[in-house]
């Protein structure tokens, strides 16, 4: 597990004999999920930003293809300043791992390849979460357009 500006990426592993593949993450204890979702983008253009959580964390898991998470913590819940630093994770399904974005962040993400898709274990039930989740214009805080993935390697926090 590593852990960077207060996000964690939880490695798994790979097995596979003659019955078929597994993948697992073995270190995720998902005592403090509430509620499990999925989210597919058939375009690498659509652009899920950005949802802010003061108390409620959020685990990404790639399931299909390659996301973009970004995450930013926020400095006040009302009028966050507009200088905040972003920072990212290219999440792969093909390198098994999971992102956990703690309380008091927000979070984005992008689909890097087409129709990827990612699952999410959310920390609190529905009703809570949307109670207290602030929503932010997606301009802010990280260019969207740019091209990561041929600037940096998959599955490590920038």
């Amino acid at each position: 597990m590593s852990e960077i500006f207060g996000a964690q990426l939880i490695k798994g592993g790979n097995y596979s004999d003659a019955r078929g593949e597994m993948a697992f993450v073995n270190e995720f204890k998902p005592a403090d999920a509430q509620r499990f979702y999925t989210i597919k983008h058939p375009s690498t253009a659509v652009v899920r930003a950005w949802q802010g959580h003061e108390f409620e964390q959020k685990y990404f898991f790639p399931l299909t293809g390659q996301f973009l998470i970004a995450f930013v913590q926020i400095d006040n819940f009302e009028q966050p300043s507009i200088n905040l630093g972003a920072r990212f994770v290219i999440l792969d399904a093909e390198d098994t791992c999971l992102l956990k974005i703690p309380a008091g962040y927000a979070n984005g993400l992008k689909a890097v390849t087409p129709n990827a898709m990612v699952g999410v274990f959310s920390g609190f039930e529905l009703e809570k979460s949307v109670n207290e989740k602030r929503r932010y214009d997606p301009n802010l805080w990280f260019d969207w357009q740019k091209n990561y993935i041929e600037t940096h390697q998959i599955n490590r926090i920038y």
